[in-house]
């Protein structure tokens, strides 16, 4: 059977009563929160781990996916209408949309905003559907130097890419292979940093590292930023579109999405770059240069479907190879191994209903999103008005009893403190936070991968280089740490 076969074969299981009731719970909590600054997709998958635990993983990946693709939606209402962008993917979006909002135009934007995401992600999900299986087919023919490799170059992207500083996001990762190596080491059977509590011999659960990190952190750090006077919002109607407003719009979908997808699907792609790329393209290729800056509609359309489109780009590489490139990819894929299921070119043969019914999922939960965010867009501005103060204890306390119903010991809150203090302290400093996670999840595969390329070469570090896929990577290593000098050199070169 095809692809296609498998495709229809997804949408078959997805059909079900069941599992529409989680893709669209999914896309309501997902538009929620990312409705509510402060709060986005990464932290509310990482409150839920627990709950899937009761669920099959069919329906709490359905149910995920639909958290992922509404947090993105949301975050547009909450950047259009004030001007504080719940993701740091819709900061671009606040741009232009919070003029026209104030210019009257609030519908308008919403509509572009909606409307533009559906297309983008539509679009997406089937480049997913065509790109994913040949990644798979590629990531099968790869050895354990190459799979070192390629996860050597995640770590370095992840570090070296995001963030205002390079040092900082090492540091990061530093953190979290040092707390990947907490417990007893596979091979020699010895305790690695237990300082002889017992508790830690297992080493730290990734979903209480996830919780702590992402929803404990979080919410201390905006606690600590608490206004006790909620935002003005912009009142809004029904979202609609003019006949102008289409014109002007669909072109900046179709770019968002043609830059969102791949900088989406490759390592530390994530939303941000594309966002800010598709902003400068509409802004050069604009007819109406005067109102950038005063409200253009391109300078929503474009940003939003190139956030759109990079969400559904990301899950290419942690479905083919098990590699995150955003924070939430990051949590969803600890979220499989809670479950007990290894993403990477295997998850396409032990698990396809779960990949295509995945898969499947997004499509209706595109749909659903559209259905849910045109006519609710009031609705969705309310919930900006929730009392912050019980917002977060709420989060705090669902922490919580998450990480406490994990192994159901009260070490687990001590550690889910510790790393909630650790999380608060990292925002406080401007560490980013995606490195360390990438290091927890990512750490223990590529000692893996590492000491059995070692082993099939008698411990010769000439193991560790395979063949051109390995030395390719190493060149894009190479490349991502001496960029900013090569960038030095050529700009005195140019003056």
């Amino acid at each position: 059977m095809g692809d296609l076969g498998n495709l229809l074969d997804g949408f078959a299981h997805v059909a079900t009563p069941t599992n529409l009731l989680m893709a669209f719970l999914g896309v309501l909590i997902g538009t929620a929160v990312g409705v509510l600054p402060g709060i986005g997709p990464a932290m509310t998958v990482a409150l839920l781990l627990p709950v899937t635990y009761g669920m099959g993983p069919v329906q709490a990946f359905i149910m995920f996916a639909g958290i992922y693709y509404g947090g993105m939606y949301g975050g547009s209402t909450t950047s259009i209408l004030l001007n504080t962008p719940g993701e740091s993917s819709s900061v671009v979006t606040a741009i232009e949309g919070n003029k026209m909002a104030k210019a009257g135009r609030a519908a308008q934007a919403l509509a572009t905003a909606a409307i533009g995401s559906f297309v983008a992600g539509t679009i997406a999900t089937v480049l997913l559907v065509v790109v994913t299986p040949l990644v798979v087919r590629f990531a099968v023919s790869l050895g354990a130097p190459d799979y070192f490799a390629i996860m050597l170059l995640a770590f370095v992207a992840v570090s070296a890419v995001l963030g205002s500083s390079r040092l900082r996001g090492l540091v990061s990762l530093l953190v979290g292979l040092v707390i990947a190596l907490i417990g007893i080491d596979g091979v020699s059977g010895q305790q690695r940093l237990t300082f002889g509590v017992p508790q830690l011999a297992d080493g730290l659960d990734v979903v209480v590292v996830a919780v702590g990190i992402f929803a404990v952190g979080e919410a201390l750090w905006v606690a600590a930023h608490l206004r006790r006077k909620t935002g003005e919002v912009i009142p809004v109607g029904r979202a609609w579109m003019g006949r102008e407003d289409w014109r002007r719009s669909w072109r900046p979908w179709l770019r968002g999405t043609a830059l969102g997808f791949p900088f989406g699907a490759v390592p530390a792609g994530g939303a941000e770059i594309p966002t800010f790329l598709s902003y400068a393209t509409e802004k050069k290729l604009a007819k109406h240069h005067d109102e950038f800056g005063n409200g253009a509609i391109e300078g929503v359309a474009g940003p939003e479907a190139a956030n759109n489109a990079s969400a559904a780009g990301t899950l290419v590489p942690m479905l083919a190879i098990g590699l995150p490139t955003t924070a939430v990819s990051a949590v969803m894929l600890a979220a499989f191994e809670s479950h007990g299921i290894q993403p990477g070119p295997l998850l396409f043969d032990r698990q396809p209903e779960l990949v295509w019914t995945l898969i499947a999922s997004l499509f209706v939960g595109n749909l659903m999103l559209l259905a849910l965010n045109l006519p609710l867009a009031p609705l969705w501005a309310k919930l900006l008005r929730v009392p912050r103060p019980y917002l977060y204890a709420g989060i705090l306390f669902f922490a919580s009893m998450g990480a406490y119903a994990v192994n159901s010991q009260p070490f687990d809150l001590f550690i889910l403190l510790v790393l909630g203090l650790l999380g608060f302290g990292m925002r406080r400093f401007g560490f980013p936070v995606l490195p360390l996670i990438v290091g927890v999840i990512l750490g223990p595969r590529a000692e893996l991968q590492g000491r059995r390329a070692l082993q099939l070469s008698g411990g010769d570090l000439s193991g560790l280089l395979g063949g051109p896929v390995s030395y390719t990577v190493y060149g894009l290593i190479v490349l991502l740490l001496a960029w900013p000098l090569i960038r030095l050199v050529l700009r005195k070169a140019n003056s």
